[in-house]
């Protein structure tokens, strides 16, 4: 399925009815979420979930909060974004990935970290009256959108919210993306964010310097 263009024939249609639905956008830190809500702002409301417990060390967790909040106080949007904050439950992450600690990255232990984030959007837009919910997440050209889309799907069903269906990396969203952090003068970091991917990072940058 062309995610991308599914997406297209609902704007078109949201257009034709002149009509602005509500989207509780899951976003995993503010580059990857600059793209999207500068796409995506003008044809719903949205409202910036961040709900990370992925995310490793604390400090690195509170430094992206603080640039989503920026990013959304500073990007022009045709129609106001709202942010609210999950609750930093890194211990539930850990016991989601016991058993996975050694996966690689894009394996089952990322799939099941999608789902966790995945689930708490789906719940708090269903008890919050959302029309529709999605995720950042297939900006990346690291991210399986096709499993994300999948898992969205499924939890939209167990749920009884409509899950938007995305591909964001495409338009050249992910190439947007690094221009609008440069533009908004965003911290990217350079690992997913987990304590896995950080130790594989960790490592890249320790091979980096021996090569130097």
């Amino acid at each position: 399925m062309n995610y991308q263009k599914e997406l297209d024939k609902l704007i078109v249609k949201l257009e034709k009815e002149e009509y602005v639905p509500t989207l509780l956008l899951h976003s995993c830190c503010a580059p990857c979420s600059s793209y999207v809500l500068e796409y995506l702002s003008q044809y719903f409301q949205i409202t910036v979930f961040y709900y990370n417990p992925n995310i490793y060390p604390e400090s690195e967790y509170s430094k992206r909060i603080i640039e989503q909040q920026k990013l959304i106080d500073e990007l022009p949007a045709k129609h106001k974004i709202s942010f609210v904050a999950g609750e930093y439950d890194k211990d539930r992450f850990y016991d989601m990935a016991k058993g996975l600690e050694d996966a690689r990255e894009g394996g089952e232990r990322c799939m099941r970290c999608y789902e966790l984030r995945l689930r708490e959007a789906a719940e708090l837009a269903r008890d919050g009256g959302y029309e529709y919910f999605t995720t950042t997440l297939s900006i990346s050209p690291m991210k399986n959108a096709q499993k994300l889309n999948e898992i969205g799907s499924r939890l939209a069903e167990e749920y009884g919210v409509k899950y938007l269906l995305s591909d964001f990396k495409k338009k050249n969203g992910y190439k947007r993306s690094v221009e609008l952090s440069k533009e908004y003068g965003l911290y990217r970091q350079d690992y997913c964010g987990c304590v896995y991917s950080w130790n594989e990072a960790e490592e890249r940058r320790r091979q980096n310097t021996e090569k130097a």
